[in-house]
């Protein structure tokens, strides 16, 4: 456009300065092609700032054509800070010029501003008299407002993490537990009230050497787990307090590249001291139960013994009324024995170690079954047993609870055939087994209580039993790190659900 407008200009004021070589380039590839196709603003003015030529790009960034802008002071441009002080003639030096990415604006010709970078410098003739000068520059006013808009986003993100924070700490400073944060150098970068009481100034020390008076490290510190964003739980005592302390650490900020720990601490001495006394009243307790169990079962042998001598050799000998003694005789002293029998099962729960691998559950279910074969037999009862997930826990524990769960399933499953099944399903950290019968079932109101010692359900008028065995169930599940509860079985009857840890 602008070449078209002054040629003879143009030429003169450019091509005539270029060396041989250059018209011989141009004779091949014209340079009104090259800087008309070229995708920056670009025109040149004469010594008196009077634009000589103004290509495509400067056009459309301006919104003037080369007609309108070719002949004119390149002041009607409006320029900042050309107006003030003009950047291509304000130092004729040798190294003054060119000038790279300067700022600059221009006029559009709707009125707006455009926001441009500017590269200028000087024209010369052969004999290195400056004759005119050229302007490149590029419209940035989309990155301005791109880069303003980033900036207030910026800004507002960075005001609302201050106020998380603001709003974290003025929560961990108003807590009782002791709370601190600490940096991956282990630079502790805020402590509560609480936490400044108990370990007082910890100005420019590091967390193991501020809290646990420590020259290095903690062996257990969880640190590398805590950036990997795992939550720890730690049990520690401080020594030169000797109260111990159930610590939680979490990442801070809680997001998937965490720079901070913090550590929330309280204090459970008395509740530590409270379970070690309750463990040690329970092991007495079950020693007691064990011990007055075995005592008193041993003078029922020789009493079952002469009721059976007695009903053999005397039988004939006594009335009706003798007879009915020495069977209830033999029935109380049955009796008696199996709730011995049981509590000493009940008091052996929480005294067997724990095994190192997991345990067959489905061969534990299969010798409590042959345990029962004889009332099994007798009831003609169906025993369905599927393939069960292993358990962590003593086989005698594994099998009591089975045998306790069957046999009060063949109590209560029915007199004409029952069926009881047993199954199980395993979870990502829980394993579940199922005892199935289709009998009287459980009253929705003795769900809970049912497991409880010597209460027996309301709807078994006339069945033999101590109330010992459900309760020996739940003592399994709830020293193995799991719960027992029932359920109705669709249909009637009773299904009863061990939940324990997977192995």
């Amino acid at each position: 456009m602008g070449i078209v407008a002054q040629p003879n200009l143009i030429k003169c004021k450019v091509v005539d300065i270029m060396d041989s070589k250059f018209h011989d380039l141009l004779a091949e590839y014209p340079l009104e092609t090259l800087l008309q196709t070229i995708p920056t603003g670009l025109f040149l003015v004469d010594i008196d700032k009077i634009i000589v030529y103004w290509n495509t790009e400067a056009s459309r960034i301006t919104g003037y054509s080369a007609a309108e802008a070719v002949g004119q002071h390149c002041s009607f441009l409006h320029g900042i800070p050309c107006q003030y002080e003009c950047i291509l003639f304000s130092d004729l030096s040798p190294t003054a010029k060119p000038i790279s990415s300067g700022p600059c604006s221009f006029r559009h010709k709707n009125g707006k501003t455009i926001t441009l970078t500017k590269n200028v410098d000087l024209l010369r003739d052969a004999n290195g008299k400056v004759i005119g000068g050229i302007e490149a520059f590029v419209d940035i006013s989309r990155l301005k407002k791109l880069e303003t808009s980033l900036r207030a986003a910026v800004e507002e993100r960075t005001y609302e993490l201050e106020l998380e924070k603001a709003g974290l700490r003025s929560v961990l400073d108003g807590m009782v537990d002791p709370a601190y944060i600490c940096n991956s150098d282990y630079q502790i970068t805020f402590i509560n009230r609480a936490m400044e009481d108990l370990v007082g100034d910890v100005k420019n020390k590091l967390c193991y050497q501020a809290i646990y008076n420590q020259s290095t490290i903690c062996h257990d510190c969880p640190m590398h787990e805590v950036l990997s964003g795992q939550i720890v739980r730690q049990e520690k005592t401080l020594s030169e307090t000797g109260r111990t302390y159930d610590i939680v650490h979490s990442p801070y900020p809680l997001a998937k590249n965490p720079t901070n720990k913090l550590g929330v601490s309280r204090d459970v001495t008395e509740r530590i001291e409270n379970r070690r006394q309750l463990q040690q009243t329970n092991r007495e307790l079950d020693a007691f139960v064990s011990t007055v169990s075995h005592d008193l079962r041993s003078p029922l042998t020789p009493l079952i013994g002469f009721a059976d001598l007695l009903d053999e050799r005397y039988s004939d000998q006594l009335d009706d009324i003798g007879r009915e003694s020495i069977a209830e005789i033999k029935k109380t002293a049955e009796k008696m024995k199996d709730l011995l029998e049981g509590l000493l099962s009940l008091s052996r729960v929480g005294q067997l170690k724990f095994p190192d691998q997991p345990i067959n559950a489905t061969s534990m279910a299969e010798d409590a079954m042959l345990e029962l074969a004889d009332k099994i037999l007798e009831l003609r009862a169906k025993i369905t047993i599927e393939k069960l997930p292993k358990a962590l826990i003593p086989e005698p524990l594994l099998t009591d609870l089975f045998r306790n769960l069957l046999a009060n399933a063949l109590k209560y499953a029915g007199s004409h055939d029952p069926h009881i099944e047993i199954i199980g399903q395993k979870f990502a950290t829980r394993v579940r087994y199922k005892v199935i019968d289709h009998g009287l079932g459980i009253d929705d109101s003795e769900h809970e209580s049912i497991f409880e010692p010597f209460n027996r359900g309301s709807n078994i008028a006339g069945q033999a039993g101590t109330g010992i065995g459900l309760a020996t169930v739940a003592k399994i599940a709830r020293v193995a790190g799991g719960s027992a509860w029932v359920e109705n079985t669709p249909g009637g009857g009773a299904t009863f659900i061990i939940d324990l840890p997977a192995p």
